[in-house]
């Protein structure tokens, strides 16, 4: 199965659940995902996928200047994105469970 797909129908949840620990930049949210076992994501999904968060309201942004290059645009959950990480949650936790019993009555889990 092609992972890179689920990735793409499951990122901005991912993203959210990220940024629930605490603001990140772009690069730092990419890394955290990666670290958490998203290997395949790419730094463009990242991005695009922030700016879409961003725009549907979801986030807050500030910069803060860096003394290692440019400055550093970080992204924080409000209380939208909150409200959304949630309800997302309950449908993935719903579709997985409904995965889950799918394969295991077909004997494939």
């Amino acid at each position: 199965m092609d992972t890179t797909q689920l990735l793409k129908g499951v990122l901005d949840l991912a993203v959210l659940a990220v940024l629930r620990d605490g603001d990140g930049y772009g690069y730092d949210i990419l890394r955290r995902l990666r670290a958490a076992g998203l290997d395949e994501v790419g730094d463009a999904s990242v991005y695009g996928t922030l700016r879409r968060l961003f725009a549907g309201g979801f986030l807050n942004t500030y910069v803060v200047p860096s003394d290692e290059g440019p400055h550093r645009k970080y992204y924080g959950l409000n209380a939208a994105g909150r409200a959304e990480l949630q309800r997302s949650g309950k449908v993935w936790q719903g579709f997985a469970l409904t995965m889950d019993d799918l394969l295991r009555e077909r004997g494939t889990a």
